[in-house]
């Protein structure tokens, strides 16, 4: 498996793996992603903004996150400090096909190597309270649970937060 920057190129099969996940969420009861979100230009402009990455595996795009500095200000409301500078991973999926193969962790460890790279000690990331896949992921990663929150732009849902602070 290779971790990679995203191109444009990676966008249409980027795509496919929402649309076939999207479906698998909502009928887990997570409704934190739909048809129009997130979409091409989302991840166009975060391929733009040189932030989005992709797991490769044998030329195949297995899963995709952006790996962001962007907290949302609901953050604070499970005590986290917003004006700290943290990585945050958004935006974060996996191709159905390609589960249990270690993209999602390849990524989150990606996030990590990011924050090294740019000496940024904290990593921030947030899930849907419904996404048990992410809130098993997290921890065994080193992230420890901060608290659930809701956010302004996705009414109704509730969102738990994770943080990781590195050497």
């Amino acid at each position: 498996m290779q971790i990679r920057k995203a191109t444009l190129a990676d966008v249409p099969a980027i795509m496919n793996i929402i649309k076939k996940i999207v479906p698998l969420m909502q009928a887990d009861g997570n409704f934190q992603w739909n048809e129009t979100y997130p979409n091409t230009e989302v991840f166009e402009k975060d391929i733009a903004a040189g932030q989005l990455w992709v797991a490769d595996i044998d030329g195949q795009i297995a899963g995709v996150s952006a790996i962001t500095t962007e907290q949302y200000p609901e953050y604070a409301d499970a005590g986290l400090d917003i004006t700290e500078e943290a990585i945050v991973p958004h935006r974060v999926a996996v191709d159905p096909d390609f589960r249990g193969m270690g993209a999602a962790k390849a990524l989150m460890l990606e996030a990590e190597e990011e924050a090294k790279r740019r000496h940024i000690k904290i990593l921030r990331v947030d899930t849907n309270s419904q996404n048990k896949a992410t809130q098993a992921l997290f921890p065994k990663l080193g992230y420890r649970f901060c608290g659930s929150i809701g956010l302004q732009f996705r009414p109704g849902l509730s969102f738990l937060c994770y943080e990781k602070t590195i050497a």
